[in-house]
C-alpha cells in the first residue's frame, strides 16, 4: 500500500463538473494498492497517517498531526501509483484489481474517518484535483506486510 500525503492548505476534487470531495487545512493523499494489499495494511498505515506529526507547533517545528489541529483528510484513490515505467509506457500489474481495491479503498476510508474528518475521491472515476501545497511538504508511506 503506499500513499503520498500531501500537507494542504486547501484541496478539492472534482467528477464530471461537480465537486465531491473538499477540505480546508489538512492532508491531500493519493492512495494506492498493490497486490498483496489487506486490512492489515489499511489498518496501519489509517494510525499512522493520522498521527504523522508535519504540521507546524508554536516553535515552527513538525510536531503535530493532522488530529492535533483539527485537520481533515481528502483521499484520492490512485492506481497508478503500482505504475512500473521499465518500458516507456507504464505497467499497471502490480497494481490491485479494481473490485478489490475499491473495497480496500472504502475499508481505509472508514478506518480513517474513525480518526478525522476525511471527504474522498470517486475509485474509478476521471478526477480533477486541485490543492495549495502548504509547505511544500510531501511525504511517502508505504508498507507492505510479509505473508
Amino acid at each position: 500500500m503506499k500513499l503520498v500525503v500531501q500537507r494542504v492548505t486547501n484541496a478539492s476534487v472534482e467528477v464530471e463538473g461537480n465537486i465531491v470531495g473538499e477540505i480546508g487545512e489538512g492532508l491531500m493523499v493519493l492512495v494506492g494498492f498493490g497486490l498483496n494489499d489487506t486490512q492489515r495494511e489499511a489498518d496501519y498505515l489509517a494510525g499512522k497517517l493520522a498521527k504523522l506529526r508535519i504540521f507546524p507547533d508554536e516553535n515552527g517545528k513538525m510536531n503535530k498531526s493532522v488530529m492535533d489541529i483539527g485537520g481533515k483528510l481528502l483521499l484520492v484513490p490512485q492506481f497508478t501509483l503500482y505504475g512500473k515505467t521499465k518500458k516507456n509506457r507504464p505497467s499497471f500489474h502490480k497494481a490491485l484489481a479494481p473490485d478489490k481495491a475499491t473495497e480496500l479503498f472504502d475499508y481505509f476510508t472508514e478506518k480513517c474517518s474513525e480518526l478525522v474528518e476525511t471527504q474522498t475521491g470517486e475509485f474509478g472515476a476521471f478526477m480533477k484535483v486541485s490543492l495549495l501545497n502548504n509547505g511544500p511538504v510531501t511525504i511517502l508511506l508505504e508498507k507492505e506486510f510479509e505473508s
